[in-house]
C-alpha cells in the first residue's frame, strides 16, 4: 500500500508543483494583453472621467493598454455584476464610487456582495460635493437655508439624479441631518437636473463639484456650503455645512478601483501599485485638480485602506437609507 500511494503521489505532487509554477508565471507576465476596464455608468459623467484619467496613466506605468467600457444601468449593478461574475485574473476591473456601500441598502436582490466578491485595488479620489440653489432664491447664507427649509418643509424642492446617485444620497444625509424632508424631484443624470436648476424650475440640489463649480463662479446658481471638513480650494469662499452649524457633516463621492474577487496576490499588488503611480502622476493630478477633485493620499490609497474604507462607509449610509425609506427598482 505505501509504493501504492507513493507512485501515486508523485506524479500528482509533480502536477501542484507544475500549476503553481503556472500561476507564478502567469502573474510575473501580466499583463500580456489589454486590461478592460468597466465604469458602471454614462460616458462624460464625473466617474467616466476620473476613469479615463487613471487608465491611461496606469496603462503606461504596466504597458498595455486599459481600455475602458461604460456599462450603466440600474444605479451601476449591471455593470457591478459582470464585474463580480468575471474570471479573477487582472484582466478586468472596475471604477465606481459611494455607490458601492449603498447598493446593499437600496437593492433587495442584489446579486453580488458588494465587499466579498470584488478585491480592492485602492481608493483615487473623494469628489466634494456642494448645496447649491437656483440664483433667485431667496436665503443668503447655508444657515438661512437650513432655517428656510425647516420652516417650508415640502414645499421645498430639490433635485437628483436618480435613487442612489451620489446626489440623492447627499440630499437624505443634508435632511436627515436637518430633520426635515423635502420633496424630490428624480431626473435621469446631473446634466438634466443642472439645466432645470439654471432654468430655475426647482430650488435646490446637492452634487459633485464637477457640474457645479463652473455655474457658482459664474454666478448661475448660488453656492451654499461644500460637505467637507474643510473649504475647497477651487471655492475657497464657500463656507462648508460644518460652519453652518451642521457638526461633522461630510458627504464625498468618492471614487475606487476593484477587481473580481480571487486576484492572484502578485497581479493585485502590480494594478496596485500602478494606481498609485498615476495618482502621483502630475498630469492626473492638475486634470484632476480642474475638475475640483484631489487624489487620496497614499496610505488611503492600498487595498487594506479600501477594503477598511468600504466597511464603514456601508455602516454609515445603512441606517441613513433605510430611515429615509428610499428604494431602487
Amino acid at each position: 500500500m505505501r509504493k501504492l500511494f507513493v507512485g501515486v503521489a508523485g506524479p500528482v505532487a509533480v502536477i501542484l508543483l507544475s500549476i503553481s509554477a503556472m500561476g507564478s508565471a502567469a502573474a510575473q507576465s501580466f499583463p500580456s494583453r489589454p486590461i478592460t476596464l468597466i465604469v458602471p455608468a454614462a460616458a462624460g459623467g464625473p466617474t467616466d472621467a476620473v476613469s479615463r484619467l487613471v487608465a491611461e496613466s496606469m496603462g503606461r506605468t504596466l504597458g498595455q493598454q486599459i481600455v475602458v467600457e461604460n456599462v450603466g444601468g440600474a444605479g451601476g449593478t449591471i455593470g457591478m455584476t459582470r464585474v463580480a461574475k468575471s474570471p479573477a485574473d487582472g484582466y478586468m476591473v472596475t471604477v465606481w464610487h459611494i455607490a458601492q456601500a449603498t447598493a446593499p441598502s437600496l437593492y433587495d436582490n442584489l446579486r453580488y456582495n458588494v465587499i466579498d466578491d470584488f478585491d480592492s485595488i485602492g481608493r483615487i479620489a473623494d469628489v466634494p460635493m456642494t448645496i447649491v440653489g437656483k440664483s433667485g432664491l431667496e436665503p443668503k447664507t447655508a444657515k438661512d437655508l437650513i432655517d428656510w427649509i425647516k420652516q417650508k418643509k415640502a414645499a421645498v424642492t430639490y433635485a437628483h439624479a436618480g435613487i442612489g446617485s451620489a446626489s440623492h444620497l447627499c440630499a437624505i444625509m443634508f435632511m436627515s441631518a436637518i430633520d426635515t424632508q423635502m420633496t424630490a424631484l428624480s431626473y435621469r443624470g446631473t446634466g438634466p437636473a443642472m439645466s432645470d436648476l439654471l432654468g430655475g424650475h426647482f430650488d435646490m440640489m446637492c452634487d459633485q463639484t464637477t457640474t457645479t463649480t463652473a455655474q457658482i463662479k459664474d454666478a448661475k446658481i448660488k453656492g451654499y456650503a461644500a460637505t467637507t471638513k474643510e473649504r475647497l480650494k477651487i471655492l475657497p469662499d464657500l463656507p462648508t455645512l460644518d460652519e453652518a452649524g451642521l457638526k461633522n457633516f461630510e458627504v464625498a463621492a468618492w471614487h475606487a478601483m476593484w477587481a473580481p474577487k480571487g486576484l492572484p496576490a502578485d497581479v493585485q499588488k502590480k494594478l496596485s501599485d500602478a494606481l498609485q503611480t498615476a495618482l502621483k502622476d502630475p498630469k492626473v493630478i492638475e486634470r484632476l485638480a480642474a475638475l475640483g477633485i484631489e487624489p487620496v493620499k497614499p496610505e488611503q490609497a492600498t487595498p487594506e485602506a479600501l477594503s477598511a474604507h468600504l466597511k464603514a462607509e456601508v455602516a454609515k449610509w445603512s441606517p441613513v437609507i433605510q430611515a429615509s425609506g428610499a428604494k431602487a427598482n
